[in-house]
């Protein structure tokens, strides 16, 4: 590397000054400073207050080119650049320098962000919410023996010994802000497995999902275990309840295990399914049989309480149920439901 900076630096006093600031780095990270080292390096490479912010802590670390921690109100940054894990910005990197940007200041705010990063994950678990996808396959799989499973879950910065709550979420939201929300001072990871995202986290309040978001949450303490209930819940998400817990679900969970066949082979199920092309009957019929009540069906859909009972009374005869008894109302939600499980494949 010596002989290469000799001979460029006759050619390109800049990339002579870039080569030495990259190799500077680089014997800053075999040495495996921290991240109060890298800061003080960096501004005594910089000449001027160099600073560190991790999302995680929100506090920076600055420190003036004399080596001492800066004390004076931050300045504003000359130059700044994001520092990025597992394609995640995790904080930032600036410099407060009172004049111009100089020449270098950007290869050295690079490499000092690419430093920032190993630092962060060699003392980790990563301050990162995205995770591995492989690492979290193997919390969540049947097949992986608990010795790797434990070791997995430390890995991931969760405890062996400790419930992991896990849910399984359908999201066009970065899957890393989903998991920070439903989970915002506990540790929680998440990775995309196929179309599904997972989510781990110490604690999960279902409540927090944001909107336009469909997730299961699983209930067992078992991770494996509570990956397919969560998986099984998302199945019974909808538009009206976006997020469904698995122990919520009660006897309804039972629905998720009839064989296809036998569920399409039902006449209940088959009316229902005769609807799919009709949505306005659809909404009326799923809007009763979610209240139970038809002035408060009226009220959902913005109708007169007469013209939802005239669309129920139509709708009863081309399912041939009778709406208005209980019984009635229970086959309905059961078919509705079903046919929904079913239209998800």
């Amino acid at each position: 590397m010596e002989a290469l900076v000799v001979r460029l630096s006759q050619q390109d006093s800049y990339v002579e000054g870039a080569l030495r600031v990259v190799m500077f780095y680089d014997t800053l990270m075999r040495r495996r400073v921290d991240l109060p080292a890298l800061a003080r390096a960096s501004a005594g490479l910089a000449e001027c207050v160099a600073a560190i912010k991790l999302h995680s802590t929100g506090r920076a670390i600055r420190f003036s080119p004399e080596g001492k921690e800066a004390t004076a109100p931050a300045a504003a940054a000359s130059s700044k650049v994001p520092v990025t894990l597992d394609d995640e910005e995790i904080g930032e990197a600036w410099l407060e320098r009172a004049d111009e940007p100089r020449p270098l200041d950007d290869v050295l705010l690079d490499r000092l962000a690419i430093a920032v990063a190993a630092v962060v994950e060699r003392y980790g678990p990563a301050r990162t919410t995205m995770a591995d996808p492989a690492l979290v396959e193997l919390v969540i799989s049947a097949e992986t023996d608990e010795a790797a499973r434990a070791r997995a879950l430390r890995l991931l910065g969760f405890a062996s010994d400790l419930p992991v709550r896990v849910a399984a979420v359908c999201t066009t939201t970065p899957l890393d802000q989903v998991a920070a929300t439903v989970c915002p001072s506990r540790p929680v990871k998440a990775a995309p497995l196929g179309e599904v995202g997972v989510i781990l986290a110490a604690a999960l309040e279902p409540a927090l999902f944001p909107a336009g978001v469909r997730a299961g949450v699983g209930a067992a303490d078992v991770p494996e275990v509570a990956w397919q209930q969560a998986r099984t819940a998302l199945r019974f998400a909808t538009v009206r309840q976006p997020v469904v817990s698995y122990d919520g679900l009660g006897a309804l969970a039972l629905l998720a295990y009839v064989p296809e066949e036998a569920a399409r082979d039902n006449a209940d199920v088959a009316a229902i399914a005769r609807l799919a092309d009709r949505p306005d009957e659809l909404e009326t019929l799923d809007t009763y049989c979610a209240t139970g009540s038809l002035r408060r069906a009226a009220d959902l859909l913005h109708l007169h309480h007469s013209s939802v009972s005239r669309r129920l009374e139509q709708l009863g005869r081309t399912l041939g149920i009778d709406l208005t008894e209980p019984a009635g109302l229970t086959r309905a939600r059961l078919a509705l439901t079903t046919w929904r499980l079913l239209s998800q494949g």
